[in-house]
């Protein structure tokens, strides 16, 4: 086991800990998701051994390389997608996701109700929101996620469980963090993806259950 890897999550853990209770959240209900992208196996079975259990992959190529193998030896080991998924590749996500966090269109939540019902399937979904409404971004506008919410659970059926989201680069985070877990609260969702590696104190500060880690578990990523 990597020594580097196991110290950096019991810090990690120690902030999430610390901050819960400082800011009266429930520390059971923050799952820690270790972003894995460009990460090689060899780290990943060192998180595994060092108690992670959730695991994020931005990309399905990657993942399809890498995730089935470390599957088969871990099946409690939960993967979300965490990164765009185009809507020709909405089968595949099926197929290897427990979760799916970047919902952000119509046509796409139509391909993956299809998807869910021939593969019978019922991952956990996340909304993206652009919280920021930054032009750059993907994601639903903040004004948009009652109807979204709306359509994606009562007339495509799927299990929307949360919203996710980036802030902008450069500014404060916690407001941005703050208005996500109230768009949550109005649309009776339970769960908040907010808070990587720069931002992850703030986050669980703000009612994060999901936090996004990956350079402060495994190092600087040497290929982006």
């Amino acid at each position: 086991m990597s020594d580097a890897i196991e110290r950096r999550l019991f810090l990690i853990n120690d902030k999430i800990k610390k901050a819960c209770e400082l800011y009266e959240q429930e520390v059971s209900r923050v799952n820690l998701i270790a972003v894995s992208k460009t990460i090689s196996s060899e780290k990943i079975y060192d998180a595994i051994n060092a108690g992670c259990k959730i695991f994020g992959e931005n990309y399905i190529k990657e993942a399809k390389e890498k995730w089935p193998e470390i599957r088969a030896k871990n099946h409690k080991i939960k993967l979300h997608l965490i990164g765009h998924l185009q809507s020709n590749k909405a089968a595949e996500a099926i197929e290897l996701f427990d979760c799916i966090q970047t919902l952000d269109s119509k046509k796409l939540a139509m391909i993956l109700k299809k998807e869910i019902q021939k593969q019978q399937k019922n991952p956990e979904i996340f909304i993206q929101v652009n919280i920021g409404e930054e032009a750059q971004k993907a994601g639903i506008s903040p004004r948009e996620v009652a109807d979204f919410v709306k359509f994606s659970r009562d007339e495509c059926g799927l299990n929307v469980i949360g919203l996710m989201s980036v802030p902008p680069a450069n500014k404060l985070a916690s407001p941005y963090f703050v208005l996500l877990a109230k768009l949550a609260k109005e649309n009776d969702l339970k769960n908040l993806s907010m808070g990587m590696s720069s931002d992850f104190v703030e986050a669980v500060a703000t009612g994060s259950t999901h936090v996004r880690i990956g350079t402060a578990i495994f190092g600087e990523r040497k290929n982006q």
